[in-house]
């Protein structure tokens, strides 16, 4: 049954019309559709709602929405109502997306504001991880990468390989050579004081809202349990296109140290820069197995070279925001 199905979104809608708190006025819109999850818009008495559902792979989502409503409610949207046996859930109104009301160099001048935000915010779940846990929430923490990473090396089918835009037997040959030492940089990592904690995975522009004044952060579909700077790769890549900028830009580092500033009581800033350097390099490989957790929770998904390219820029080691070939 798919998102479209007539029989799902009578269910849905019935849902929906019976956790509002007041009544749904108007017709409900399915404003997004995509393999993972909709969204649609509940005009209510009391204001627009939004509901959510997720696909098997992150039906979590719906758990760790009302987790995060209860351990960050000043970065959050408040959850409604909440079904995390099916994964769905109905919230607040999120304000404007940051991609819809800011952009060019003025955005950029917001992402100085929000990262420091971002990494307090991780800072402060971090003691709650067995929380999140509990609700679902993907386990990638740095001791179980490794062998997270050797599963996929032998997902013949996922990497695609010897396929256009696939990994080749001579790529895959030089991944399971990095085996040893990504195992080695996994470990210096969680030697260190950063405690591991929730990380989007995808955090650019269009997951941060703008309501009142404040930035809200949404869309964990994505998210998981690991070293907070992974969140970096998506970010910095997403901002290097975006801002027209080349790998390492002296932008890009800036940002970078302004989301290191929180973690500056736990580490010196040239130590917070070297655990950056490594984690771009370790979350280019988690970012990669994001993907894999997903084609391998949905057989029926269709694949592409998602994957392969995620393992190729690791080969490749480029500085952070690298992402093109």
């Amino acid at each position: 049954m798919g998102w479209l199905d007539p029989a799902w979104l009578d269910e849905a809608h019935d849902w929906i019309r019976s956790s509002v708190p007041g009544s749904v006025i108007g017709s409900i819109e399915q404003t997004y559709v995509s393999a993972w999850a909709t969204v649609m818009r509940v005009p209510t008495t009391d204001g627009d709602l939004w509901f959510k559902a997720n696909a098997s792979v992150q039906r979590f989502e719906a758990g760790l929405a009302v987790e995060l409503a209860t351990l960050a409610t000043d970065r959050v949207v408040e959850v409604v109502a909440a079904d995390v046996d099916r994964g769905w859930f109905l919230m607040a109104d999120a304000g404007e997306r940051l991609r819809d009301s800011v952009e060019g160099p003025e955005q950029l001048d917001q992402w100085f504001r929000i990262l420091p935000m971002y990494a307090e915010f991780q800072l402060a779940v971090a003691p709650d991880v067995d929380r999140l846990l509990a609700v679902g929430v993907p386990d990638e923490r740095l001791e179980a990468l490794p062998d997270h990473l050797a599963r996929v090396l032998d997902d013949h089918d996922v990497l695609m390989l010897g396929l256009p835009d696939g990994v080749t037997s001579d790529e895959l040959a030089r991944l399971h050579s990095a085996l040893p030492g990504f195992a080695s940089m996994c470990s210096e990592l969680a030697a260190s004081p950063i405690p591991q904690t929730l990380q989007h995975d995808d955090f650019h522009d269009g997951q941060v809202f703008v309501r009142d004044g404040r930035y809200l952060f949404l869309d964990w579909g994505d998210s998981c349990i690991s070293h907070p700077f992974h969140t970096m790769v998506v970010t910095l890549r997403v901002l290097a296109v975006q801002q027209e900028l080349g790998p390492g830009a002296p932008e890009l580092l800036r940002l970078r140290d302004a989301y290191l500033e929180p973690f500056e009581e736990l580490a010196s800033l040239a130590e917070l820069r070297s655990m950056a350097d490594l984690a771009h390099r370790t979350g280019t490989i988690a970012r990669a197995l994001s993907w894999y957790r997903y084609f391998a929770g949905d057989p029926d998904a269709e694949r592409d070279d998602t994957v392969a390219w995620g393992l190729k820029m690791f080969l490749a080691k480029g500085p952070a925001g690298s992402w093109q070939l």
